[in-house]
């Protein structure tokens, strides 16, 4: 078992998980990665433009999604929309915009992450057209966001029924496949998930190579991508590594698929090869703070402190707003052992998105058991297994709090011999939750 400080969760899903969100806005839509502040000053003048167009201001007009609870039960209703007055009498109605355009600006939504108002955005266009293709991909993935599974699942098979040289529509059902399976707890009526999603993508696949011959390369690179999460889901790591070096064969200078050949290489323990893949990031796509702020963390991680907080901070500079940067400058804070700014950072990424990064609780949870603030690190660390129960370093560290006692929590014994034999079962060769067991009974 690597260090518990160098090995973490993967950062797919829960980025889990899918902490890479470039990858939904960009590759899975066949877009050239762009700096993520132009992205956001562009999408910022567009919004506005559309929503002038379309004569309406969803997140004031209609109900927004409910906000996600603090744990990850599956959601099992739908933003709702409401019905829209009737006309004054002897009034004409009032043209509806064009089903595209509430496509348009259901993309705007999503890929700012505002998912219940895209939600609405790309339902309103799927019942105005339901032949749109773009309103079923966006409401299909949308829904998955919103893990509304089932819903998503029938959305997007609709999809490549009714359009089966749709590229994007393959990747976003497995996607969607893949997600039900990082989401749902019980993994046992839908173990069949990740076998299915490879079928889809098989499916994908045959379309690609039928449709046109000048995307021919690009669309596999998108289908090997996928792959490459799917094997990785299934612990077959040599598997994800070659096949994500495919698409990388196909698409050599995509800073997402370097990202995730880098990532792979962390997670099977070789940090010598994940920084070599993510600094080839870098150079690929300079602007995306995710390659950077994760190439930051493995500089730390290899002993490079100096450079890591370099790194780190520039990426959170560019990115303010972006939580996975902060929180990586965070990380990459307390590796350096700077509690102060590790604090800091952390929470301002905890603050911008509460649910998509189970690992800067975790690091909150360290930072606060390091103090001997027992009852904040319990807290923290009980989010991260909320978050992301697979994860057997977070476990080990909640039983940790557990079995600790100090001025604001007395040890509990029976959770911490239940954490340690959690993160036992999950890994079962990780000696320090073994030894935990054995220190509990």
């Amino acid at each position: 078992m690597p260090n518990s400080n160098a090995k973490m969760a993967p950062n797919l899903a829960p980025r889990s998980a899918w902490p890479k969100v470039v990858l939904d806005s960009c590759l899975a839509h066949g877009l050239s990665p762009q700096s993520s502040v132009q992205r956001r000053h562009s999408q910022s003048r567009r919004a506005a433009a559309l929503l002038v167009a379309l004569g309406l201001t969803l997140s004031a007009a209609q109900t927004a999604a409910p906000a996600a609870p603090s744990s990850t039960p599956p959601a099992t209703t739908a933003p709702s929309v409401p019905a829209a007055p009737a006309p004054a009498a002897g009034l004409p109605a009032k043209p509806r915009p064009p089903a595209a355009n509430y496509v348009a600006l259901g993309v705007l939504y999503y890929d700012q992450g505002n998912f219940g108002d895209a939600y609405l955005a790309f339902r309103t266009a799927a019942e105005a057209d339901p032949s749109i293709s773009g309103a079923l991909l966006g409401l299909g993935r949308t829904q998955s966001r919103l893990r509304l599974y089932g819903p998503a699942l029938d959305t997007l098979k609709k999809l490549v029924a009714q359009d089966p040289r749709n590229v994007s529509g393959y990747l976003a059902l497995a996607q969607a496949y893949q997600a039900q399976y990082v989401g749902t707890s019980d993994r046992n009526p839908i173990l069949g998930n990740l076998d299915a999603a490879l079928k889809v993508l098989d499916a994908g696949e045959a379309a690609t190579r039928g449709g046109e011959s000048d995307k021919l390369d690009l669309n596999l690179s998108k289908i090997y991508n996928e792959r490459g999460y799917i094997y990785r889901l299934q612990q077959q790591s040599d598997k994800a590594i070659e096949t994500f070096k495919k698409a990388n064969t196909l698409n050599p200078d995509n800073g997402i698929i370097l990202y995730n050949i880098g990532d792979m290489y962390y997670a099977t323990g070789d940090i010598p090869q994940a920084l070599n893949y993510l600094q080839l990031a870098v150079i690929a796509d300079p602007g995306d703070p995710f390659n950077r702020a994760y190439y930051a963390k493995l500089l730390a991680l290899s002993g490079n402190i100096n450079a890591a907080k370099s790194e780190a901070a520039q990426a959170a500079r560019v990115a303010p707003q972006n939580p996975y940067a902060v929180g990586q400058y965070g990380v990459v804070s307390y590796l350096a052992k700077d509690a102060k700014t590790a604090r800091a950072q952390l929470m301002a990424s905890i603050k911008l998105d509460p649910l998509r990064y189970p690992e800067f609780y975790y690091y909150m949870g360290r930072l606060e058991l390091d103090q001997g603030n027992l009852k904040e690190a319990r807290n923290n660390l009980t989010k991260s297994v909320a978050l992301a129960s697979t994860t057997p370093e977070y476990l080990y560290y909640l039983g940790l709090s557990y079995e600790r006692s100090g001025q604001d929590a007395a040890p509990d014994k029976i959770k911490a011999l239940d954490s340690y034999s959690r993160a036992a079962r999950l890994a079962p060769n990780y000696q320090l939750a073994l030894d935990g067991v054995q220190r509990m009974r």
